[in-house]
């Protein structure tokens, strides 16, 4: 029950900020993360970085999911804080502007080509096997097809040493086993 629960809000989180993104999109007409400082001053949102690029295009390198230390990761947290469309500090960087989910793992985003798919995505860290198999069920449908280790779906994960950053290509295909040591990165596309 604690464990259906606990799937049920990393959805829910993965979810929310899907929603967030297309809501700042809607709003804004452009990506949460791509607008100048000065846009976000003139806005009131003065503690924030902005972006350098603010070219329409939202910048996020796989290498920074989870480190928001590069391109305009951590300028995205920013926007959807101060927009309203998500709660938290808009003021903090680095790991810290981070969401948490409920199974003690980060959440970050990541642009381009992701796990074989393109776009950009909302990425959980530090899943358990079982606990990625039921955000993959209840995210991609529970046909043995689109089991988290096949990776064809909407959600793709890898498994390694947590925080485990995405990668561009898909992970070979792996058997679903709870007895796996190491955590999942699940990986959904948002936009």
């Amino acid at each position: 029950m604690i464990e259906n629960s606990k799937t049920k809000s990393i959805v829910n989180d993965m979810k929310s900020i899907q929603a967030a993104y297309n809501g700042y999109i809607d709003r804004y007409n452009t990506p949460p993360g791509d607008e100048a400082l000065t846009t976000f001053q003139a806005r009131g949102w003065p503690n924030t970085v902005g972006s350098a690029a603010s070219n329409g295009i939202l910048t996020a390198p796989i290498g920074a999911t989870f480190t928001n230390a590069a391109g305009e990761n951590q300028v995205f947290w920013q926007a959807l804080r101060a927009s309203g469309l998500l709660s938290g500090d808009p003021t903090a960087v680095g790991t810290a502007a981070l969401p948490r989910h409920r199974a003690n793992g980060a959440l970050g985003i990541a642009t381009g080509q992701v796990y074989g798919l393109t776009g950009a995505f909302v990425c959980a860290s530090n899943l358990s096997s079982k606990q990625a198999a039921a955000v993959d069920t209840l995210i991609d449908g529970p046909l043995p097809a689109n089991n988290i280790g096949n990776n064809i779906g909407n959600l793709r994960g890898a498994t390694g040493v947590a925080p485990l950053a995405p990668t561009a290509l898909v992970p070979g295909g792996a058997t679903y086993d709870e007895t796996i040591a190491t955590t999942w990165t699940v990986c959904m596309k948002i936009g």
